[in-house]
């Protein structure tokens, strides 16, 4: 078996990663003050200057802030957990759209730019859930998601043409309750969903849009909708800085008798 080859990357990197690591794992805690500059020169054997690069990552990142005249302090909210589940059950009737409930639920002012509706031939991912040949076509509902008014999530949903055809779908005009409240009023009721999830670079427009710092991979979701029958509604792509979020799935398990 091979050996582990070399951290090819910089010192301050390396230590960035290290500290990173203890962030996420609550090893550091929100609030919490980050080893002095002496702490870490002593710990790592490297000059003050590296030291301050390290800890410049995680300002960028923003996973740490200063104090002046106190040090650097781990954010106190740091991440952004995403459940999943709750943001497919269909808001009630006059209500907001869900993702919007919890962002208030947990103290943030949540918002969202509808950048671009239109009959787009789909990525084939989206195709193959949807059974398209090539050339067919869905309805694209592009948003930018915001949180305190900086970039979270850009999302890219996709829907049947024959069922968004002629529908608050293919509008260009946001929709109260979400697109789960639009599928809902047209007897079209979100049964099941599929995620994918995956991480890679971002795509230029991913950069500039979600405002990333360098050297950040996005976390990206594919899911897949269904009605009843397994019939699929809608494919939609979303894409988070994955430094700044958690997935947490909650699943009970039943025992089986025997």
């Amino acid at each position: 078996m091979p050996r582990p080859g070399k951290d090819p990357r910089s010192r301050h990197q390396q230590i960035a990663a290290d500290l990173r690591a203890m962030i996420l794992s609550k090893d550091l805690p929100p609030g919490s003050r980050l080893p002095s500059t002496a702490q870490l020169q002593q710990e790592y054997g490297v000059p003050n200057q590296t030291v301050q690069n390290a800890v410049a990552v995680l300002k960028r990142e923003g996973y740490a802030d200063s104090a002046p005249g106190k040090g650097v302090f781990v954010r106190e909210r740091p991440q952004h957990v995403v459940t999943p589940a709750a943001f497919i059950t269909p808001a009630p009737a006059g209500q907001p759209y869900p993702w919007l409930s919890e962002a208030e639920r947990r103290g943030l002012t949540g918002s969202v730019d509808l950048l671009h509706v239109a009959e787009v031939v789909p990525p084939a991912q989206v195709r193959l859930a949807f059974g398209l040949g090539d050339g067919e076509v869905a309805v694209l509902r592009k948003q930018l998601m915001r949180l305190d008014d900086e970039p979270a999530e850009l999302v890219h949903s996709h829907y049947p043409a024959d069922i968004a055809r002629g529908t608050a779908l293919a509008e260009t005009r946001r929709i109260k309750g979400g697109t789960p409240r639009a599928l809902t009023d047209l007897g079209i009721t979100p049964h099941e969903f599929v995620d994918q999830l995956s991480t890679r670079p971002p795509t230029p427009e991913e950069f500039t849009t979600l405002e990333l710092p360098p050297d950040i991979s996005i976390m990206r979701t594919f899911r897949v909708v269904y009605a009843d029958g397994r019939r699929p509604i809608e494919a939609t792509v979303m894409v988070k800085a994955g430094h700044m979020y958690e997935v947490q799935y909650h699943h009970v398990v039943h025992p089986t008798s025997g």
